[in-house]
């Protein structure tokens, strides 16, 4: 083979008229493939023939032997490129934004030429073992190389969005009044009031709320209301763009208005993904049996990304964090019993042996940072890199009450399964897709600010002593008030002990009754309960204050006031109420150390939990001293 394939002007035979024409070697099985996607990478815009069918057009200019040493590129006014220029050349026909820009890296930038066609060439010699490579990373079949198609992805995608979108409406609602109705923990009109007064006009873009216009009990249910009815519609894939982009409104307003109780990462998570599926949904009114919307290839790309930061940020910050269990292998020796809601399984997993806790930590770092770097690999990477995330998240979901989390998690994994691997779904014919795309002229920008912030929040999940550059950190507080483009971090530091908070209500401050929470640790005797995908709210923030100081966390002496007023809407969302006649005259909190029973332990007394007091953690109030 020459050690050039410069560019050369057909002298003798008569070039392609309209289009460029890729002439290949119809006996490399390998050639075949990559031409195929080739094909349909560009289409339609260059045509591809075998120099078996083709080549004594221009053997007077080309020797066989040529044809049979590399891909030719023969463009309509008679130059012919070959091996790694043809490739690149044929690939800048793609259409899109920046298609010359690997042409022009191979032309313009130093030593790549010489670097990209030795192993073109390398390639070349090799196609036996090329083809068989390419068989193990993508498959076999003439098809295995061409571009995946995301059709079924995209619909299971966006209609999973829509039932989560359902489950965190109507979870929320159940609880809105006593969390941040007028007679809740944290009313968000009284709230919202001061944060005016204290930052001014600066409130409305720092907290952005269609609470602003209205605060009241009705319009928070009517955004709820809201909420579930768009959800519906999302389902059934009715507006489906116009529902994502009111969807996503509603539940920043909500997620704004809800103060600490919505301050979880996968309030953000959610608000995020649902964000960038408004230009992943089809642009439609309704759903079509016959034609099906084309998938946008760059809202796919963020979404995928999505998962990436989420993952990979979830493991740096493990290692980042200073926190030895993590570098020991420890963490998951605490973790069943640490963690805020556990399950009954939660239980039986505490007790396994410490090397399957130790062994399972290395596992879960190569998921969480291994794992999202095959979300862009070859196909059977891909695969076998969403397969490992969706498994994991089943896993975590079996041992824990992590709400829509989970679901979440795996939803965004769909999207990087194709359409080859979903049952019954057919082959769609290019007649078949039909209709608009969200224009790259608006996509192109939100990528380009996409990668550039989260390029910063790689960096700060590494190294979180160093402060942003002042020319991104401005522009990011901006876009941070939205949510909509996050920092991950699931379980930075290990919690290593189980403090939970003990409330208890008296009439004459001798006799003393403990409220009990649904779902949160109270009686050692009641099992783990089993919730998700509901999220107890109060339940969840009782387990953050627990690790906290009760001066640092104000809304728990404003849950104390409403026991003291017996509220309605703050006393529903416990499990029981000891004084339902009359409200008690003191209230306190006490604090108790929870641990697992043992085995034997639990054979014995029959109880979940072993607990021992600590300290008193709320001394005992009324509503007199609390004035």
């Amino acid at each position: 083979m020459p050690r050039s394939l410069g560019p050369k002007q057909l002298t003798h035979s008569e070039p392609p008229h309209d289009r460029p024409l890729l002439v290949y070697d119809a006996d490399c099985h390998f050639c075949i493939r990559w031409v195929r996607r080739w094909l349909q990478v560009t289409e339609g815009k260059i045509d591809a023939a075998s120099y078996q069918s083709v080549g004594e057009r221009f053997t007077q200019d080309i020797p066989v032997e040529s044809f049979q040493a590399a891909v030719r590129l023969i463009e309509p006014d008679g130059q012919v490129f070959a091996g790694a220029e043809a490739v690149f050349r044929t690939l800048s026909y793609r259409p899109g934004f920046a298609t010359g820009l690997p042409l022009w890296c191979f032309q313009r930038i130093p030593g790549c030429r010489p670097v990209l066609s030795s192993i073109y060439r390398w390639i070349a010699k090799h196609r036996t073992f090329a083809s068989l490579f390419t068989s193990l990373l993508w498959g076999k079949g003439e098809d295995a190389v061409c571009l995946p198609t995301y059709y079924s992805a995209r619909d299971w995608f966006l209609r999973l969005l829509g039932v989560i979108y359902l489950i965190a409406f109507l979870s929320y609602w159940v609880q809105i009044d006593g969390l941040i109705g007028s007679d809740g923990i944290v009313p968000v009109a009284r709230w919202l009031t001061a944060v005016r007064a204290h930052l001014g006009p600066d409130a409305y873009r720092i907290l952005p709320t269609l609470c602003w216009f209205n605060s009241s009990d009705w319009f928070l249910h009517s955004l709820c209301a809201a909420g579930v009815i768009l959800s519906a519609l999302l389902i059934f894939q009715i507006l489906p763009a116009l529902c994502l982009a009111l969807l996503w409104i509603c539940y920043l307003s909500l997620a704004v208005a809800g103060q600490v109780f919505l301050n979880f990462q996968w309030d953000y998570l959610l608000l995020e993904t649902g964000f960038f599926s408004i230009f992943l949904a089809p642009l439609r009114i309704l759903p079509s049996t016959r034609r099906i919307a084309p998938v946008q290839p760059l809202a796919r790309f963020l979404l995928v990304l999505l998962l990436f930061r989420l993952m990979v940020m979830s493991g740096i910050v493990k290692l980042t964090s200073g926190d030895e269990s993590w570098l020991n292998l420890t963490a998951l020796s605490y973790h069943y019993e640490t963690q805020p809601l556990p399950t009954p399984l939660a239980w039986w997993a505490r007790w396994l042996p410490d090397s399957f806790h130790a062994a399972s930590v290395v596992v879960m770092f190569a998921i969480e940072i291994g794992a999202p770097f095959l979300l862009f690999a070859p196909r059977r990477l891909r695969l076998f890199g969403a397969t490992s995330l969706i498994a994991f998240q089943i896993l975590i979901a079996l041992t824990g009450n992590y709400c829509f989390f989970n679901l979440l998690t795996i939803a965004l994994c769909l999207l990087a399964i194709d359409d080859a691997v979903w049952p019954r779904s057919r082959k769609r014919d290019s007649a078949d897709v039909r209709g608009r795309l969200w224009p790259d002229w608006i996509l192109v920008p939100v990528t380009i600010i996409v990668l550039t912030f989260s390029g910063m929040l790689f960096w700060e999940a590494l190294f979180p002593q160093n402060q942003w550059p002042s020319l991104l950190a401005i522009p990011y507080s901006h876009i941070e008030s939205f949510r909509s483009l996050n920092g991950y971090g699931l379980f930075r530091v290990m919690t290593k002990s189980r403090p939970e908070i003990v409330v208890e209500g008296s009439a004459d401050g001798e006799t003393w009754t403990a409220y009990e929470f649904k779902y949160k640790p109270g009686d050692p005797n009641r099992p783990p309960p089993i919730v998700a995908p509901h999220q107890p709210r109060l339940d969840w923030q009782m387990w953050f204050a627990a690790l906290d100081d009760v001066r640092r966390e104000p809304w728990f002496l404003n849950f104390m006031m409403r026991l003291l007023e017996n509220s309605k809407p703050v006393v529903s969302l416990l499990a029981k109420n000891p004084f339902p006649d009359s409200p008690p005259r003191y209230v306190r909190a006490r604090l108790f150390q929870y641990r697992f029973s043992s085995e034997s332990e639990r054979k014995r007394t029959g109880a979940w939990w072993v607990r021992e007091e600590t300290e008193m953690y709320c001394p005992p109030v009324s509503l007199k001293t609390a004035e």
